[in-house]
């Protein structure tokens, strides 16, 4: 399907990937993404929608603190990917056009601090222990980017 630009809505979207070592386990910072009543819940990335008036720096930094409690310093784009889907809440066509980022933590405790909204909390996740756990596209391509980079 070919569209032109004009004809359909665009959904900015940006994620942190955050991956550390303890204990010699390598785990990754995710946010349990509760489905909003419309699919079943699943681990994300921290991060989400850019509002209209922010830059996809700000917009990561808020969502990311909002999600997981982490005040982050945004570093470079490490991966992006896009789906297309029919609106929800409009008539139509949508692109999700998402960028992952690396980021360094600069203060912060665990801890969503968002009310009512998409996530209901954040884990450090073993990555051995993320294989078979329900999870978003999106991990999987910044995994993968990561793994590539290593």
């Amino acid at each position: 399907m070919s569209m032109e630009f004009t004809d359909y809505h665009v959904r900015l979207a940006a994620y942190v990937l955050l991956v550390d070592e303890v204990d010699g386990q390598e785990r990754v910072l995710l946010a349990w993404w509760n489905g909003e009543g419309h699919s079943d819940p699943e681990w994300s990335l921290p991060g989400g929608g850019i509002d209209f008036d922010e830059s996809i720096s700000d917009g990561l930094v808020r969502e990311v603190f909002e999600e997981t409690g982490y005040h982050v310093a945004p570093g470079a784009l490490l991966a992006d990917d896009h789906f297309t889907a029919r609106g929800r809440t409009f008539d139509g066509w949508f692109r999700s056009q998402r960028f992952v980022f690396e980021a360094t933590i600069t203060g912060g405790e665990l801890g969503t601090t968002e009310v009512d909204g998409s996530t209901d909390h954040a884990a450090w996740v073993p990555l051995a222990e993320l294989e078979g756990q329900p999870r978003s596209h999106i991990v999987d391509v910044a995994l993968a980017a990561w793994k590539a980079k290593k």
